[in-house]
């Protein structure tokens, strides 16, 4: 079942998964998730499999790397926000 998850939400779907782990384990985990991006979407399993890092030791360190990788106007315009809720 394909899960859709805004980008701002992304840490709930990342704490669900066990740490440290592989690239190819996270890849594999959250092929169902699809980022909701403000511009468009992205597959979070194939955004993890396109990262240069093997190994994440915790969500925190898996959320930097993917968010480090995201083209800039995924996130939105700059000094806008997507607000709460």
């Amino acid at each position: 079942m394909t899960r859709s998850v805004k980008l701002s939400r992304i840490d709930a779907v990342l704490a669900d998964h066990d740490y440290p782990t592989s690239r190819a384990g996270a890849a594999s985990a959250f092929d169902d998730v699809t980022l909701l991006l403000a511009d468009g979407e992205t597959n979070l399993g194939e955004a993890v499999q396109s990262l240069s890092a093997d190994e994440f030791d915790s969500a925190d360190d898996l959320r930097g790397e993917v968010l480090g990788n995201l083209p800039r106007n995924a996130v939105g315009e700059p000094y806008q926000s997507e607000g709460e809720g």
